[in-house]
C-alpha cells in the first residue's frame, strides 16, 4: 500500500493542536483597518461600508500611510497610534507588507487580524517560508490570525460581515429559526456558493468563514468553535487540505458528540485535481482514499460534490439522527418507481419491502389496481384522492424497514401543489425520519405561498429525484457505519504485542512470519534452513511435498529471480532444488548474500486474498482488504478499513468487494472462512495501533479455504521504520 506523505505540507498550521480563541475575529467589540486609502471605491472603504451597513456599533480605527479624513473618521498614518488591545485589525495590505504589520499590530497587542492578501504559501517555497514567518511571529505575540489568501466572512449572528468585496448584506440569523448551518472553506468561492444555496432554500446560516491558506488559524478550530456554538447545529466544511488531521479529528469528535453533523467536501481525487488545490492556496495534497476513510470513521459524513454538501447539509440540520434502514418512496409515476430502482443500487440503498401490517392497513385505503407496495405508486388517483399522500407517507415512515423517505410528484398547479404539501407535511409531522419531497419540473418555479409554508415547517424541499436519492443515501451509509463503529474485543493481548521483537527496516519473510505465528496467523509448517543438509531434515519434519524460497530483506520480488520453487517431492529433488535457488540468485543479483531459504510445506489451493496495512504519516494506520496474488495489482478490487472495526463490520467491508460472490461460494466451490479472515485483519489492525514503528505489512497472498478450516499466510512483507 502505497500512502503519499504529505508532512511537511505547504501551509502547514502554526502551533500544532493549541486551541485558538476565534471570538475576537468573529465578534471583536473593536476593528482597525489598516491599509486605508480615501479614494474612493478603495477595497478598504468597502471593507468599511460592510461593516457599517451590517450595523457594527463597535469602534472603528482606520490607518493608512496618507492619512487624512474619510467623512468624519481620521485616518491614522502608523500602527503605533491605535490604541491597546484592539481585538481585529483587517490587513489590506500587500503580501510584502503583512509581516512588518504583524509585528506592529503584535506589539499594540492586538487580539486578531484577518489577512486578505495572496502571494504567500500558493507561490511556492519562498511564499511558504514568509507564510511561516508571519504565522510564528502572530503566534509568538499571542494574536490569532486569520489566513493569508481570504476572502473574508459572515457572522449571521451578530451581523458582522468582513468581506472585500461590494455585496448585498444578508440579513441576520433569526434567532427564532432553530439551530442554524455553519459554512467553512478553504475556498471563498465555493462557500459563497454552498451559503446562497442554502439561504435561497430558507436554510438558516449561522456563519460563513474562508480559511485561505491557513497559516495559523484553521479548519479545526473553525469546527471546535462552531461545536460549542448554540446557534450552530451543522457544520459543512469544504477542505483543499486538511492540515492537521489529529486537531480535525478531535474537532469532529467534539461536533459529533453534541449532537452536530460535520459534512465535508474535499477534492483530490484525481492528480490534476491535487495540482488545482496545491495553486489556490498552497495546500499539497495528502492521500485522499486514507482522508476519506479516517474522516467518515471520525464522523464525517464526505461528500462527492457540491450538490450533496448542499442537499446533505440541509438534511443533517433537520434531522440529525442518520437513518439506518432502506428508502420508502411515494410517487404519482410509475416511471419514477422504475428509475429509483435503478438510482439505489449502486448507492447501497435498498427499498425494503412493505411490512405484512403496513400492507394491510394500506389496503383498506387503496384501490385493487394500486397495490400496497414500496416502491408506492398512487397513480393519477392522487389527483383526486390528496389524503393518499398523508396515508401512503405514513405508511412507509411506520415501517421499522424504513430509514428514510422520498415523495416524488410531478407538478401540478399551484393550488394542488399546497394541499399536496399540507397531507405531505401532517404525514412527517412527528416522524425523526428523513423525508424529502421532491416536487418534479424542476424548471419551473414554485409558488411564493408553496415556500413559504415549506420554510415554516422546515420542510426538505427537492426539485431533482436523483438529487434527493443520493443526498438520503449518503446519510444512510453514515448512520449505518456509525451504528456498527463498536470498540472491538482485542484480537491479541496487549502485552503479547508489546513484547513482539522486530527488526528494522524491510524483515525478510521468515522473519515475518515468525511474528505473524506470536500473533496466532496461521502460517505454513516451515523454517529457516542455512544448508541443504538443514532443508532436508526440515522437509522431514513437516513432511514433502515443500516449497522453497530465498529469504533476503533485500530481495523483495523472489519469484522473479527464480527465488521460489515448487511441489518438492522428496530429498533427491530438494538438494537439486537448493543448487538450483542458489544459482538462479547469484545470476540475477551477484552481490546479494541470502539468509537462507525458507522450507515450507505446500499448501492446499484455496481463494487467495491480500491483508495489507501502511501508516499514512497524516491519518495514521489504514488497513486494506482485497483479492489478493497477482490479481490486487491487476485489478485493484480492495476495501480500506480503518485498524480498530467490529468483527462483524469487517466482514461486511469484505462483502463489499467486488469479487465477494467468490466468498459465498461459486460455481461449485464452497463458501471461504470469512470470519477467519476478519480475524486476521482485526489482529494486523491491532498490531498496528500498538506498535507504531511498523509502517507497512503486507499479507499476499492470504489462502482461505472453505467455512470452518482457516487460512494461512503463504508471504508476508513487514517493513519498520
Amino acid at each position: 500500500m502505497n500512502m503519499q506523505n504529505s508532512a511537511g505540507a505547504a501551509g502547514q498550521s502554526i502551533l500544532g493542536d493549541a486551541r485558538r480563541d476565534i471570538r475576537p475575529i468573529l465578534n471583536p467589540e473593536s476593528v482597525a483597518i489598516i491599509g486605508m486609502s480615501s479614494k474612493p471605491g478603495s477595497a478598504g472603504q468597502v471593507v468599511l461600508n460592510n461593516l457599517l451597513e451590517g450595523g457594527f456599533k463597535g469602534e472603528v480605527h482606520l490607518v493608512g500611510r496618507s492619512g487624512g479624513m474619510l467623512g468624519d473618521r481620521q485616518i491614522l498614518t502608523d500602527i503605533s497610534e491605535l490604541p491597546e488591545g484592539v481585538e481585529l485589525a483587517i490587513l489590506m495590505l500587500p503580501s510584502g507588507a503583512v509581516l512588518d504589520a504583524v509585528k506592529a499590530c503584535v506589539a499594540r497587542g492586538v487580539r486578531s487580524a484577518v489577512c486578505f492578501a495572496s502571494g504567500f504559501a500558493e507561490m511556492g517555497a519562498e511564499g511558504r517560508e514568509q507564510q511561516r514567518i508571519i504565522a510564528e511571529t502572530a503566534a509568538a505575540g499571542g494574536m490569532t490570525l486569520l489566513g493569508p489568501n481570504t476572502v473574508g466572512y459572515f457572522n449571521y449572528v451578530n451581523a458582522f460581515y468582513v468581506m472585500m468585496v461590494e455585496l448585498d448584506l444578508p440579513a441576520p440569523l433569526d434567532p427564532e429559526e432553530g439551530p442554524a448551518v455553519a459554512v467553512v472553506a478553504q475556498s471563498g468561492g465555493i462557500g459563497a456558493h454552498i451559503a446562497a444555496s442554502l439561504r435561497a432554500r430558507g436554510v438558516p446560516l449561522s456563519y460563513m468563514m474562508t480559511t485561505g491558506n491557513e497559516a495559523q488559524t484553521g479548519l479545526a478550530d473553525m469546527i471546535s468553535h462552531f461545536a460549542a456554538d448554540e446557534y450552530t447545529g451543522t457544520i459543512v466544511v469544504y477542505a483543499e487540505q486538511i492540515r492537521s488531521a489529529p486537531d480535525f479529528v478531535r474537532a469532529v469528535k467534539d461536533a459529533r458528540a453534541r449532537g452536530k453533523g460535520v459534512v465535508l467536501l474535499h477534492p483530490g481525487r484525481s492528480e490534476r485535481s491535487q495540482e488545482a488545490a496545491k495553486s489556490h492556496t498552497g495546500a499539497l495534497a495528502g492521500n485522499h482514499a486514507a482522508m476519506q476513510l479516517m474522516a467518515e470513521y471520525a464522523g464525517v459524513t464526505v461528500v462527492d460534490s457540491l450538490e450533496e454538501a448542499i442537499d446533505v447539509s440541509q438534511l443533517l440540520l433537520r434531522y440529525p439522527t442518520a437513518p439506518v434502514g432502506g428508502m420508502g418512496l411515494a410517487t404519482a409515476s410509475g416511471a419514477i418507481c422504475g428509475l429509483t430502482q435503478d438510482y439505489v443500487e449502486p448507492l447501497g440503498l435498498e427499498l425494503p419491502p412493505l411490512s405484512e401490517e403496513q400492507v394491510a392497513g394500506l389496503k383498506e385505503h387503496l384501490p385493487d389496481f394500486l397495490p400496497p407496495r414500496n416502491p408506492l405508486d398512487l397513480g393519477t388517483l392522487v389527483s383526486f384522492q390528496p389524503d393518499l399522500i398523508e396515508t401512503g407517507v405514513k405508511a412507509l415512515l411506520a415501517d421499522t424497514s424504513i430509514g428514510s423517505a422520498m415523495i416524488s410528484m410531478a407538478m401540478p398547479g399551484p393550488e394542488a401543489s399546497l394541499v399536496w404539501l399540507k397531507y405531505y407535511l401532517a404525514a412527517t409531522a412527528g416522524s425523526d425520519k428523513p423525508a424529502i419531497f421532491v416536487m418534479q419540473n424542476e424548471d419551473v418555479p414554485l409558488s411564493a405561498d408553496f415556500i413559504a409554508e415549506a420554510r415554516r415547517h422546515r420542510a426538505i424541499i427537492m426539485r431533482s429525484p436523483e438529487r434527493a436519492i443520493r443526498a438520503l443515501a449518503r446519510i444512510t451509509r453514515f448512520g449505518r457505519r456509525q451504528a456498527m463503529q463498536q470498540q472491538q474485543e482485542a484480537a491479541v493481548s496487549r502485552d503479547a504485542l508489546t513484547r513482539l521483537e522486530l527488526g528494522r527496516g524491510v524483515l525478510p519473510e521468515w522473519s515475518g512470519k515468525q511474528i505473524l505465528r506470536e500473533l496466532s496467523i496461521p502460517v505454513p509448517a516451515g523454517a529457516l534452513a542455512r544448508s541443504a543438509d538443514e532443508a532436508v531434515s526440515i522437509a522431514s519434519d513437516i513432511g514433502y511435498p515443500v516449497v522453497i524460497k530465498a529469504q533476503s530483506a533485500r530481495l523483495a520480488h523472489k519469484s522473479e529471480v527464480g527465488g521460489v520453487l515448487l511441489n518438492i517431492a522428496d530429498e533427491a529433488q530438494l538438494r537439486s532444488a537448493w543448487t538450483q535457488l542458489y544459482a538462479n540468485v547469484r545470476k540475477a543479483e551477484p552481490d546479494l548474500e541470502l539468509d537462507g531459504a525458507l522450507v515450507e510445506k505446500m499448501g492446499e489451493r484455496g481463494l487467495e486474498l491480500v491483508v495489507g496495512a501502511s501508516r499514512d504519516p497524516q491519518w495514521g494506520p489504514i488497513l486494506m482488504v482485497g483479492l489478493g496474488g497477482v490479481w490486487v495489482e491487476a485489478l485493484g478490487d480492495v476495501q480500506l478499513l480503518p485498524p480498530q472495526l467490529p468483527r462483524e463490520a469487517i466482514i461486511e467491508k469484505l462483502h463489499g468487494l467486488k469479487a465477494s460472490k467468490l466468498l459465498t461460494g461459486f460455481r461449485g466451490d464452497p463458501a471461504v472462512d470469512v470470519e477467519a479472515v476478519a480475524d486476521v485483519v482485526a489482529t494486523v489492525g491491532q498490531l498496528m495501533v500498538e506498535r507504531p514503528e511498523i509502517q507497512e505489512i503486507d499479507i499476499n497472498p492470504l489462502v482461505v479455504y472453505a467455512q470452518g478450516k482457516g487460512v494461512a499466510a503463504q508471504d508476508v512483507l513487514i517493513v519498520t521504520e
